[in-house]
């Protein structure tokens, strides 16, 4: 790469916004570090910049060069003024030390890099430029993690959003011995650094660091009765290895169908968690020695609800991968050539917008458990997944329209509720079936449902209606 003082020095002025501000003054020291910095240095463009100013008076100057004033993250003694400009976001923090101070109070050495506008010099105190230079991840300090815990999962993000990097061994290490710590991290800060990682162009890489730290394990300890089980049991395939493995062939699978980062947060937390009820279910049949796991489905459905409402999981994340676990078994029992196009047409009516993701996670757990090599049944998977997409973009075209709605069963005489929205289900699963296709047919059925006090008001309520 041939990195070095004046070549990042070069990259940073050709920056578009570095340019926008070097053309104004200031009163004190401004200057580009972190991530930005790191980003031009190695030939990308950056969508979010640090600046570190030692004077906060110069705080009014960066809202006049983008025409905001911003708004405030953070708590005291440390705040940063953010400002949105378009699709760049612009974090700028006022320091009370000097730069060198600041920079090595950093999360890691690529990050504690400095541009100073006032006469371009590049500050690379702990040979952050170098490290970049190796493709090496490396720790300012050994105090750094227990100072932030959460560096250790940005750490880890680092090495699946950087390509061609590796942890130093001495930073691996640290990061095993002090993972307890992980648990002082509050929940949103955490979630947030797993959501990067999930949605990064490598997310085997940092899960993978994170089994070998055994890190993955502090912060989803419900995981361990999976690795135990494949111990005691010997199974082959392993029920953790092959969910590890499946986020291997993430980018294999990529190729089937464009999606959305949210998207790519609820298919890769949906395959972390979707096995983890294989041990409340294991049975082995004596006469043959078939492993089962009967219905292991809604136990990892369970388990992966307590984890998303420990972790902060908002209310339609959390539905997507609950969706998601729950029918992740079913590509793979329509994958056979009795299935029929109505199966598949039910499937997508069934799933609607997540029907992609289950897609996905289909196809990645057929990899993990095969080590992404090709048989006749992971063809005939495949092809099912094809016909599944394809139906997809039919019902994006012409979705099956609901027949019966809450309003409807209030009218009817239900009170709201949860068993409004079961007999919802219910009266859609018919219609998905196509065992009801009239709106009367699911006014007849939803009545069976409703409770006797209320059934002496529903024939008024419909002749009115």
């Amino acid at each position: 790469m041939g990195l070095s003082p004046a070549s990042v020095k070069e990259r940073v002025e050709r920056d578009d916004i570095v340019r926008k501000i070097r053309r104004h003054g200031f009163a004190g020291p401004v200057f580009l570090v972190g991530g930005a910095l790191r980003e031009l240095a190695l030939g990308r463009t950056p969508h979010d910049y640090d600046f570190v100013l030692e004077r906060a008076g110069d705080l009014a100057a960066f809202g006049q060069i983008f025409g905001s004033h911003g708004f405030l993250l953070g708590k005291k003694p440390i705040q940063t003024h953010r400002i949105v400009a378009g699709d760049v976001a612009v974090d700028i923090t006022t320091i009370e030390g000097s730069i060198e101070e600041d920079l090595r109070r950093r999360d890691l050495t690529i990050n504690a890099v400095a541009y100073a506008f006032g006469d371009g010099t590049i500050l690379d105190p702990l040979h952050g430029i170098g490290d970049m230079e190796e493709r090496i991840l490396r720790y300012p300090r050994r105090e750094a993690l227990r100072e932030d815990p959460l560096r250790m999962v940005k750490t880890v993000r680092h090495l699946a959003v950087l390509r061609g990097f590796t942890l130093d061994p001495a930073l691996k290490n640290a990061i095993e011995a002090d993972r307890g710590l992980i648990n002082k991290t509050a929940a949103e800060r955490l979630k947030y650094e797993l959501d990067l990682i999930m949605a990064s162009h490598n997310p085997y890489k940092g899960i993978k660091a994170m089994v070998e730290t055994r890190l993955l394990f502090e912060i989803f300890p419900d995981l361990l009765p999976l690795g135990e089980m494949d111990r005691e049991k010997r199974l082959n395939p392993k029920a953790l290895g092959h969910t590890i493995e499946g986020f291997r062939h993430v980018n294999k699978v990529r190729r089937f169908h464009p999606l959305m980062e949210k998207e790519a947060r609820h298919w890769g937390y949906a395959l972390l968690f979707h096995d983890l009820g294989k041990p409340l279910t294991y049975s082995c049949d004596e006469k043959n020695g078939r492993i089962h796991f009967y219905h292991h489905e809604r136990h990892s459905r369970d388990i992966a609800a307590r984890i998303m409402e420990r972790l902060k999981f908002s209310v339609s994340e959390t539905r997507a991968v609950l969706g998601l676990i729950e029918s992740h078994m079913r590509i793979f029992l329509i994958s056979n050539r009795e299935a029929t196009e109505k199966a598949t047409r039910r499937l997508v009516y069934k799933m609607e917008g997540l029907t992609p993701s289950l897609v996905f996670l289909t196809l990645l757990d057929l990899y993990g458990n095969t080590s992404g090599r090709e048989n006749d049944s992971t063809l005939q998977v495949r092809d099912r997944c094809r016909e599944v997409l394809d139906a997809f973009e039919e019902f994006r075209c012409e979705p099956l329209p609901r027949i019966l709605t809450g309003h409807d069963l209030l009218a009817l005489g239900f009170e709201p509720g949860p068993s409004l929205g079961h007999v919802l289900q219910d009266v859609r699963e018919k219609q998905i079936a196509g065992e009801i296709t009239e709106k009367e047919e699911a006014l007849r059925y939803a009545e069976t449902f409703l409770p006797r006090k209320n059934r002496g008001s529903k024939t008024g309520s419909r002749e009115q209606a």
